[in-house]
């Protein structure tokens, strides 16, 4: 099927790129093109007017404080393989990693994936464990939102239709940090069943204290787990037991929407990502 007809617009800037935005309800947005183009050739997606931003200057990686600023343009395959990306949110190249095939992850945006907000990608939930703001910017200047805030529900966001996300920020990792990532997919490259992005903090004798987490796949939106792993004993912790192990799977299988076989997944996965974090804590502690 070939898409409906459409005009083409290549931005030359944030400001005209927004300003197309504004004056056509009926605009899409246009980058790496993987979540649009299947969208155009299946017309499910019927836009007057696409907007080519690929060619804007939002592909910067910066240290900014404590943060690392990340531009909406910046490809999944540089987020897998950027030594800075890796050593201050290696969470990142975990979770990027798993996205579809390479040919995919070098054409793909991070501001893409967030904007498409797809509840089984892996970005999203990625970016919600690690509380990040997503920065966008519209007729009246830029605005930032909590990655946990900006996702809606399916394919939904906190996206205005006449803005556009121009970058993410993301809290640089301590030295105290660890983090995993565990995803389940029926084939290499298809798109995930269930996903856990975990990221805690933890203390010179091995004590967690501090766990941030989300799933991908289990709901309309990348599922906040913070409260349910610290519930679970996470928190506190200080090495990987039966007990905890049990308790945190169970937690997550209770909030997991979905068929209850997705969420049998959704808490073995939760198990995997808890050990996987642990044994890459500062101090390490044997598996009890």
């Amino acid at each position: 099927m070939k898409p409906a007809p459409f005009d083409y617009v290549v931005a030359s800037s944030v400001d005209e790129a927004v300003g197309l935005l504004a004056a056509d309800d009926d605009a899409k947005v246009i980058a790496g093109g993987q979540s649009l183009t299947p969208l155009l050739a299946m017309r499910l997606a019927r836009p007057s007017v696409v907007v080519d931003v690929g060619r804007l200057p939002l592909a910067g990686i910066a240290v900014d404080g404590e943060v690392l600023d990340l531009g909406a343009l910046v490809r999944h395959r540089v987020l897998e393989t950027d030594a800075l990306v890796a050593r201050d949110v290696p969470l990142l190249p975990m979770a990027a990693r798993h996205i579809g095939h390479t040919a995919i992850r070098n054409r793909g945006t991070l501001g893409g994936s967030v904007a498409h907000a797809d509840p089984a990608a892996e970005l999203p939930a990625a970016l919600v464990a690690l509380d990040a703001l997503v920065v966008v910017q519209g007729p009246s200047g830029t605005r930032t939102a909590r990655a946990a805030e900006f996702f809606e529900g399916y394919f939904t966001t906190a996206l205005a239709p006449d803005e556009l996300v121009v970058s993410v920020r993301v809290p640089r990792a301590k030295p105290s940090d660890a983090c995993a990532f565990e995803e389940w997919a029926p084939r290499h490259g298809d798109f995930a069943t269930a996903g856990i992005a975990i990221v805690g903090s933890f203390a010179d004798d091995g004590t967690c204290t501090g766990v941030r987490a989300a799933a991908l796949g289990v709901g309309s939106i990348p599922l906040g787990l913070s409260a349910t792993f610290a519930d679970a004993g996470v928190l506190g912790a200080s090495a990987v037991t039966p007990t905890l192990v049990r308790s945190a799977a169970a937690a997550v299988r209770a909030e997991a929407v979905g068929d209850d076989d997705r969420a049998e997944l959704a808490g073995v996965l939760a198990a995997r990502a808890i050990a996987a974090m642990f044994g890459r804590a500062p101090t390490r502690r044997a598996v009890a």
